[in-house]
């Protein structure tokens, strides 16, 4: 991600006039251009599917958008993840839902993944703070390419999928690496491993 522009702008002017450009996001009133990578598409779309699959196995009454906002309400602060699920049942809540594809209330929210790029900063310290004060109770922060902090990751660095739940109003996480098997709360028979993930992100060649 870089910074668009210098000017402050409200969430609310925010939406107007970039909320149906997947390109941008607002962080504290700063306009930020989003630039994923390929294979950083690559990986989200494989999350999607997977998490779709489990969606229609359950039949939940969840589903995955395909352009979405989250508006924190009480800040100039808008983002827009990589994969959200939402709970279908709890739009009738929202009240910007039937003019623009923004959420305000975390009881809509089941899960939120993000792919790390190169502001991994955002993805481990800032999303994730921002994430515990809304209560989500699930973010997985896909670290693909293993670029995060050793402090995130440990050492030596790898790719890495972390999982956050929200306990008693704190996350607490879980590393996994390898051919370790993903556990999620919100889909707890979910059949999939941190390698699958880090596989989609890599190129194929002939």
């Amino acid at each position: 991600m870089v910074k668009s522009a210098s000017k402050v702008l409200t969430v609310d002017e925010f939406i107007s006039h970039y909320g149906e450009c997947d390109r941008y996001e607002l962080i504290d009133g700063e306009l930020i251009e989003m630039e994923p990578i390929g294979s950083h598409e690559q990986v989200s779309a494989l999350i999607g599917r997977k998490l779709n699959v489990e969606i229609d196995r359950q039949d939940l009454s969840y589903f995955i958008p395909h352009r979405c906002l989250i508006k924190l309400l009480g800040t100039e602060t808008a983002f827009r993840p990589d994969v959200i699920v939402l709970d279908q049942t709890q739009l009738i809540n929202e009240p910007l839902w039937q003019q623009q594809p923004v959420i305000t209330s975390e009881n809509s929210i089941k899960l939120i993944a993000e792919v790390v790029s190169t502001n991994w900063q955002n993805d481990y310290a800032r999303q994730a703070e921002d994430y515990d004060l809304l209560e989500i109770s699930e973010y997985w922060i896909v670290d693909y390419l293993g670029i995060g902090g050793r402090e995130y990751i440990g050492k030596p660095k790898q790719p890495t999928v972390t999982i956050c739940n929200l306990i008693e109003d704190e996350y607490q996480k879980q590393l996994f690496q390898n051919n370790d098997r993903l556990i999620s709360l919100i889909f707890s028979n979910l059949q999939l491993t941190a390698q699958q993930i880090f596989s989609a992100g890599q190129s194929v060649t002939k």
